[in-house]
């Protein structure tokens, strides 16, 4: 089978301004003096604080356990001495009790690091590993990893794929990562085989990534069981199942997960994180950030300390060289809007988008022409413009019998409509409510 030029149905290629910082090297990012450090940077429960105000810590030291199956751990990410622990609100909206750390900068570190041969360990072991040091989905989900890493009675894994595609425009924090650290890629998607005891293991990376494609090609040139698929460049490339369905062309049922089908998918940011975790012991307490857009002055690719302000983001990157008009934390498809610069950084963090008040102006909105558009790019195969209609006329049995609940959110159908209706928007208002009273029952 070729691994070349790999692409699903459905979707659309848009311009996505790689270029504003698809050349910048990583750079070491601002040294905050007092970090946040939410306690829920995960899908799943949120950790219990094991410090209290006064007590000194050290970087990479777990201030917040997770009790749950379906959590994380974090920790501190600077040295230095816990101010409070206070509520603050999250990137993406929500509440949540964060541990203030005064920085002392000092640096100490509060684990030990290591350089251990992996495949000497045992699943449990290597699961273990991924749990302590915190790591989750970095693609944006923030699923726990160590859970994806679990093999449930009866599942065979034949196949892992490492997610390089970072298909949302303006994103570069995962291509330059896989440019920088190629072999970490590689071995991270060796440590999930060996954990789910899977024979195959895939990279997938879009073809406007070559040097990536080059870098990660090298790395893997003598490892027969883990190939480079090289997928067309195409927006939503990066969901699971569409990535899926491009390189193995299985195809993940509805309401079901790879696990399914035999595949489980890390991204690639995730698979550095696993070689940290696993063979030098590294935590999950900082990330890389692509800070971009029209409107910033310097953009740059960064490591950022978890818990560093927003705003000493944006003013290590200069600043705003013309007055933004919207400022979003991940993709412009699937990011969330800031309504203020104070927010920390988090886990799931994968970019910061400044863009000017025109890229911002909104358009307006018109009535449906029919013209079909939204339905041909759909990647689900949904048809986005009659789910907005049973939303916003609450029809609610009607759209779930139609899939609603299937839609992946990915905007394009929003993207593409030349009537400028807010179809996702609708959608997923619709299935807010489908939950609300599937919970009310």
């Amino acid at each position: 089978m070729s691994l070349e030029n790999l692409s699903f149905k459905g979707g659309y290629h848009m311009h996505d301004f790689k270029e504003i910082a698809n050349n910048c090297p990583i750079e070491e990012g601002p040294v905050p003096a007092i970090v946040e450090i939410a306690l829920h940077q995960h899908i799943g429960a949120p950790c219990l604080p094991l410090v209290e105000k006064g007590d000194v810590v050290k970087v990479g030291q777990k201030i917040g356990e997770a009790k749950a199956t379906i959590s994380a751990p974090v920790h501190a990410s600077v040295s230095g001495t816990v101010l409070e622990i206070k509520e603050i609100t999250t990137v993406a909206g929500f509440k949540t009790k964060a541990v203030v750390i005064e920085n002392d900068g000092r640096n100490e570190l509060g684990y030990e690091e290591k350089n251990d041969d992996y495949t000497l360990l045992s699943a449990e072991e290597i699961i273990s590993r991924v749990r302590e040091a915190g790591v989750v989905g970095l693609g944006g989900a923030g699923f726990p990893t160590s859970v994806k890493l679990q093999t449930h009675p009866g599942e065979k894994i034949e196949e892992i794929i490492i997610n390089g595609a970072e298909c949302e425009p303006f994103l570069t924090s995962d291509q330059v990562s896989m440019e920088t650290y190629p072999e970490k890629v590689v071995t991270g998607c060796l440590i999930a085989m060996q954990a789910m005891e899977a024979a195959k293991g895939y990279i997938g990376i879009e073809d406007n990534k070559p040097n990536a494609i080059d870098a990660v090609k090298n790395a893997c040139a003598n490892v027969p069981n883990v190939e480079v698929a090289v997928l067309k460049t195409k927006y939503p490339q990066g969901d699971q199942k569409r990535i899926v369905q491009a390189i193995t062309n299985k195809v993940i049922p509805c309401g079901a997960h790879g696990t399914a089908i035999g595949v489980q998918v890390f991204n690639a940011s995730t698979a550095i994180a696993i070689t940290d975790a696993v063979v030098y012991g590294k935590p999950l307490y900082e990330k890389v950030v692509t800070m971009t857009g029209s409107a910033i002055t310097l953009p740059k690719n960064i490591r950022v300390k978890l818990g560093t302000p927003l705003i000493e983001m944006l003013e290590f990157c200069n600043g705003f060289k013309e007055e933004p008009g919207k400022i979003i934390v991940g993709g412009p498809m699937m990011g969330e809007s800031q309504f203020s610069v104070v927010s920390p950084s988090v886990k799931t963090m994968g970019g910061v988008i400044v863009l000017n008040k025109e890229q911002a102006q909104e358009k307006p909105v018109s009535p449906c022409i029919k013209c079909g558009k939204c339905v041909h790019i759909c990647p689900v195969g949904l048809e986005p413009l009659f789910l907005q209609s049973y939303s916003l006329n609450g029809l609610l049995e009607e759209a779930e019998k139609n899939h609603i609940m299937e839609c992946i959110e990915c905007g394009t159908c929003s993207y593409v409509c030349p009537a400028n209706r807010p179809l996702v928007e609708s959608i997923k208002n619709g299935k807010r409510l489908i939950r609300a009273t599937q919970k009310a029952r």
